[in-house]
C-alpha cells in the first residue's frame, strides 16, 4: 500500500495545477496520468491563451504544458506517474492504478479527480466511414504527430474547439470547406470566428450534417438546413466535396471514478451532461473527494487551471494546513473564476452552476427534480 496526503487522478491542466498548488503548502502529492506525457489538451493547443499573466496569457498551450511539467518534476513533494491507468475507487478510500506492469494500491487523505472529458459523437448516415474524426483526434494527429487528416475538411460544430481546430487545419495547409453549426449563431469566441471568416471559410449556421457519401472512405458530405424546431427542411440539402468530416460537437465529463466513489450526480446540460454535485470549494458529497476541470463541467483550460488550484487549496485547508493567508488565497482564486465566467461568454456556465447550487446535498428528492 502506498500512502500520500493527496492523490490526483488526471495530469491535464487541472490536475497539474492542483499538484503544483498543493505542493506549495507542503502536501505530499501523487498524480497519475494515463498518457506518456502530462498536459492533457494543452499538448495539442498551439494557440495563445487569453486572460491575465497569472493564467498564462499570451502563452501557447503547448508551452504552458511544458512549464507546468517542469514545476511538477522539480518539486520533491510531487510524484508523477505516467502511463498510469486508474482502475477504480474502493469503499476503503483506496485507489488502484496500473503502472509499470504493477497493480498499485494508493491510500490518500484527500483525492482530487481531474479526469477531464471525452468527445461526443453524432449520428448520421455513414458516420463510420474512414475519414470521419473527432476534433480531438485531428488535433492529436496534427499537433503531436505532424500528420494531416486529409486535404479538404468539413467541420461540424462552431464552438471554440471547432473554430480553433479549423484554424489549425488552415495553418497546416488543409482546405476547410466549411463549418456547419446547428444553432442560429456561432457558439465560440468571436475572435476565433473572425480569423476563420477572414480566411474565407463559409460558416453554415442553422444547418446539420445529414450523411457522408463514399464507398471506401468519405468523398462528400450532405448538409441540410434546420427550421426553428430543429427539423430538417425538405429539399434544402447541399453537397460538399470533402475527404474528411471533423466532429466538434461537444464533450462529456468522465465521471466513472466519481460514480464508483458514490458521489451524487446531476444531469446539467449546460455543463456537458452528468456532473458531480459539489460545494463552492469543489468538495463533492464524498468529503474526501474534490473535483476540477472538465470532469465537473466543460470549460476552457484557463478555468481548469483555476479550478485545479481551488481544489488543491480546499484539500490542503481541510487537511489542517493553517498557513497564514491560505484562506485569502482560496477566496482570491474563487474571485478569478467568477471574473472569468462573467459576460455573455460565460452565461451557459453560470446557468449550469446555478443549477448545481440549487440541488440539496442531502435530500434525494431535491436531487431527483433536476434529472
Amino acid at each position: 500500500m502506498i500512502n500520500t496526503d493527496i492523490f490526483i487522478a488526471g495530469g491535464g491542466p487541472a490536475g497539474l495545477a492542483a499538484a503544483i498548488k498543493a505542493a506549495e503548502y507542503g502536501a505530499d502529492v501523487i498524480i497519475a496520468e494515463r498518457d506518456y506525457e502530462p498536459g492533457g489538451q494543452l499538448t495539442k493547443q498551439t494557440h495563445s491563451f487569453f486572460g491575465s499573466k497569472d493564467e498564462y496569457a499570451g502563452t501557447r498551450g503547448i508551452k504552458i504544458a511544458e512549464q507546468m511539467q517542469q514545476k511538477v518534476q522539480s518539486n520533491s513533494h510531487i510524484e508523477l506517474m505516467l502511463e498510469a491507468t486508474v482502475q477504480g475507487y474502493y469503499e476503503d478510500d483506496v485507489i488502484t492504478v496500473s503502472h509499470e506492469n504493477e497493480f498499485k494500491k494508493i491510500k490518500a487523505d484527500k483525492f482530487i479527480i481531474a479526469t477531464g472529458a471525452a468527445e461526443k459523437m453524432l449520428s448520421f448516415s455513414n458516420n463510420d466511414l474512414p475519414g470521419v474524426y473527432g476534433a480531438g483526434a485531428v488535433q492529436t494527429l496534427m499537433n503531436i504527430y505532424g500528420v494531416v487528416p486529409g486535404k479538404r475538411v468539413l467541420m461540424i460544430g462552431s464552438g471554440n474547439i471547432g473554430l480553433i481546430v479549423s484554424y489549425q487545419l488552415l495553418q497546416a495547409g488543409v482546405k476547410v470547406a466549411g463549418i456547419v453549426e446547428a444553432m442560429p449563431e456561432i457558439g465560440g469566441y468571436l475572435v476565433h470566428a473572425a480569423k476563420i471568416r477572414r480566411a474565407g471559410v463559409p460558416i453554415y449556421t442553422g444547418y446539420t450534417i445529414k450523411k457522408a457519401l463514399g464507398k471506401k472512405c468519405v468523398r462528400q458530405a450532405v448538409i441540410s438546413k434546420l427550421d426553428k424546431d430543429w427539423n430538417e427542411i425538405a429539399n434544402s440539402e447541399e453537397y460538399i466535396d470533402v475527404d474528411t468530416i471533423c466532429l466538434a460537437v461537444g464533450l462529456r465529463p468522465l465521471i466513472d471514478l466519481l460514480l464508483q466513489a458514490g458521489c451524487k450526480m446531476a444531469f446539467i446540460p449546460e455543463l456537458g451532461g452528468d456532473v458531480p454535485l459539489r460545494d463552492d470549494n469543489l468538495r463533492t458529497t464524498n468529503e474526501k473527494i474534490y473535483v476540477a476541470g472538465d470532469v465537473d463541467g466543460i470549460e476552457e483550460a484557463t478555468a481548469a487551471i483555476l479550478e485545479g488550484e481551488l481544489a488543491a487549496l480546499s484539500a490542503v485547508i481541510d487537511l489542517g494546513y493553517a498557513e497564514e493567508g491560505i484562506r485569502d488565497k482560496r477566496q482570491e482564486t474563487k474571485e478569478k473564476l467568477y471574473s472569468l465566467r462573467k459576460g455573455p461568454v460565460g452565461e451557459k456556465i453560470r446557468s449550469g452552476l446555478n443549477k448545481v447550487r440549487g440541488v440539496d446535498y442531502v435530500t434525494k428528492d431535491r436531487y431527483s427534480h433536476i434529472r
